[in-house]
């Protein structure tokens, strides 16, 4: 057994690129031997040869490595304040506009930001950086194939206009999904480039501690080119904007005043 589940490890990170030895192996094993027997296979190598010409089992697949959490248009509101309030602001002095979604998780977030730019600027303007510590996010991401769960808050018009749908899964569109340029980055550790109109971390910074938090808020305002813009999570509202050289602009947006 432990020979089929190390082979097909092997096989799958060569067709996707995924290695699912960075997972704790018995949670991993035991999830993904719970989808194949539901399937009606008795081995994992079974399971890989039906996973090179069904679609739609390997969208499941896909959908059972994928532990990180995170949906598009996460907190509806925010991103309807982002849309109407802060890019118009953002656009009138740079019609190009340096993006960073940083920790970006499987791709969710920066492209929302792709599909909302779309609304505001020609598809060749659009450039934003996606980072994250996790290879595999990083590879899930690129892929763009998500769970119906992930578009809950999705509008209808922009679903039907960016995602193609099969099943239970949606297929970002090849337009929205070159628009965005993934890397993998240390937040802690690797420097952050710059400087950036945007800069979008969300629900990351709940799980550092004050003092990291602190040093990651003064590389953020280093980052923003004066009048940038920081957004962060629903629970992450920074109490002393100030000592960063930010000042709140809306509820969860920060604008560097220096």
């Amino acid at each position: 057994m432990s020979e089929d589940y190390q082979q097909f490890k092997n096989q799958i990170k060569m067709k996707t690129g995924i290695d699912l030895s960075l997972y704790k192996e018995a949670q991993m094993k035991r999830r993904l031997t719970s989808l194949y027997e539901k399937k009606g296979f008795s081995s994992f190598q079974m399971f890989f040869k039906e996973l090179n010409h069904n679609q739609e089992l390997f969208n499941e697949f896909l959908d059972r490595t994928t532990i990180n959490v995170s949906e598009f248009y996460r907190n509806f509101k925010r991103w309807e304040v982002l849309q109407t309030k802060i890019l118009p602001k953002i656009l009138q002095s740079n019609k190009r506009p340096k993006i960073w979604s940083a920790a970006c998780s499987t791709g969710e977030e920066p492209y929302t930001l792709a599909m909302i730019l779309a609304s505001l600027l020609p598809r060749n303007d659009i450039q934003i950086l996606a980072s994250d510590i996790d290879e595999n996010a990083i590879i899930r991401a690129k892929l763009g194939q998500y769970h119906e769960r992930s578009l809950n808050e999705v509008p209808k018009i922009i679903k039907e206009k960016f995602f193609k749908q099969n099943g239970e899964f949606y297929q970002v569109s090849d337009e929205i999904k070159k628009t965005v340029t993934f890397k993998k980055q240390n937040l802690l550790a690797d420097p952050f480039g710059g400087p950036y109109d945007l800069i979008v971390c969300r629900n990351v910074l709940i799980y550092f501690t004050e003092e990291a938090k602190d040093q990651l808020y003064q590389k953020f305002s280093k980052a923003l080119r004066k009048d940038g813009i920081f957004f962060v999570g629903s629970t992450e509202q920074i109490f002393n904007p100030g000592i960063y050289q930010l000042e709140s602009e809306d509820t969860f947006f920060y604008r560097k005043n220096e």
